[in-house]
């Protein structure tokens, strides 16, 4: 079958766009480029993007796109700061902390190009309002850091025919991307389906290297730019592959999937899983469980259960609920003949967060110790309501 040729750029229409004086001043890098020149930087000026999530990979998105001129540019996020993000979303700082973080992104933007519009969406991207979101803008740029909202970008931005710029970071290393193009690939044919809850590790819980999305973030903003301005060539039915520890960048091909079903609708993106039980077998909800306030008046009361740490020995080090046990949840069932709980008596099991818990909690139910409970956020909870001393991380 003889494929369509992969549209790579953008036709921004530039009609009655003029540059000022200051900003002919303020660009006069891109200006003298002759790859962009006074004709490039009208199409950034005229165009419309879109930054879903204001974290470690908006931080670079929205200020190199803004310091860039691109004109209007659209944030969505809900959250608020908090002092965790500091290692590595600058767009925000210390005096930031508990603000909302599309006004902090809005100011940041604002101090550093006041001739960028920014467009403030203060929700969560859904079913319901992505569609109608997306056709206001000419790109979207994914920064998000989980599976379903990755799903929803892709697929909205297949069914508005809007190019998905898409990033994402782990640990030490990151993924760029632009699907979307007519005739060239979409998420789906990198990813046709989400892994199972709990076998990637968001994070907050995985860890990430701070420089990271600083990296990344900039590539990604550098495709949105080639977008807009027609310069060079966009990876397109490529992925780009970072590894910061050994500084490397791969380069694999992703070609679109002819048998793939087609895109005909929005769909529930937090049931969507690609193995339907799963979903329900990670409800942490559906597991019984004891409260950081229940726990405290038990030890208040010197009834204090056994309790087992699931996370890594590392973690122990920064932050300690003075476990009786430590055993991290890779290694659980392995070490199952290990545990020292009493499988008649309640004992609580924690994490940082309560989702490696909640897994932890589920296998020793299966295996006998059926009075296990798990910690309801986990030692961040336990330092949140109770003991501030413990530190959060």
């Amino acid at each position: 079958m003889h494929m369509r040729a992969v549209i790579e750029h953008l036709d921004i229409d530039t009609a009655g766009v003029e540059l000022s004086n200051q900003e002919i001043a303020r660009y006069s890098r891109h200006l003298i480029l002759p790859e962009i020149n006074i004709e490039g930087q009208k199409k950034l000026k005229a165009s419309k993007v879109l930054l879903i999530g204001a974290g470690g990979l908006g931080s670079p998105l929205a200020m190199y796109l803004a310091a860039a001129g691109v004109g209007r540019i659209g944030i969505v996020d809900f959250d608020v700061v908090d002092e965790s993000n500091l290692q590595r979303q600058l767009l925000h700082g210390t005096e930031d902390v508990g603000r909302l973080k599309i006004d902090s992104a809005a100011d940041r933007i604002k101090s550093l190009n006041p001739h960028v519009q920014v467009d403030k969406h203060v929700l969560q991207l859904s079913s319901a309002n992505a569609l109608d979101l997306f056709k206001n803008y000419d790109v979207v740029a994914d920064g998000t850091d989980n599976f379903p909202t990755r799903y929803l970008v892709n697929d909205a931005c297949v069914l508005t025919g809007k190019p998905n710029v898409y990033a994402s970071i782990f640990r030490w290393e990151g993924q760029v991307s632009v699907f979307g193009m007519p005739g060239g690939p979409d998420y789906r044919d990198l990813y046709p389906e989400p892994p199972p809850p709990g076998m990637v590790p968001s994070c907050a819980e995985g860890g990430v290297f701070g420089v990271l999305p600083g990296i990344v973030g900039c590539l990604q903003a550098t495709e949105v730019l080639k977008l807009l301005t027609g310069v060079g060539k966009p990876l397109v039915g490529k992925l780009l592959l970072f590894d910061a520890l050994s500084m490397t960048f791969r380069v694999v091909k992703v070609r679109p999937n002819p048998d793939k079903p087609p895109i005909r609708e929005l769909i529930d993106y937090e049931q969507f899983r690609g193995i339907p039980q799963a979903q329900d077998a990670e409800r942490k909800d559906e597991l019984p469980s004891i409260t950081v306030e229940e726990l405290k008046a038990m030890r208040d009361r010197g009834e204090a259960p056994f309790i087992l740490d699931v996370r890594k020995p590392f973690e122990a080090e920064i932050a300690s609920l003075g476990a009786d046990q430590l055993i991290p949840v890779e290694d659980l069932e392995q070490r199952l003949d290990e545990v020292r709980a009493d499988k008649q008596k309640p004992f609580v099991v924690h994490c940082k967060l309560g989702g490696r818990s909640a897994r932890a909690v589920r296998l020793l139910r299966e295996k006998g110790w059926t009075q296990a409970l798990n910690l309801t956020g986990g030692i961040n909870a336990w330092s949140e309501k109770i003991d501030a001393s413990v530190p959060k991380y």
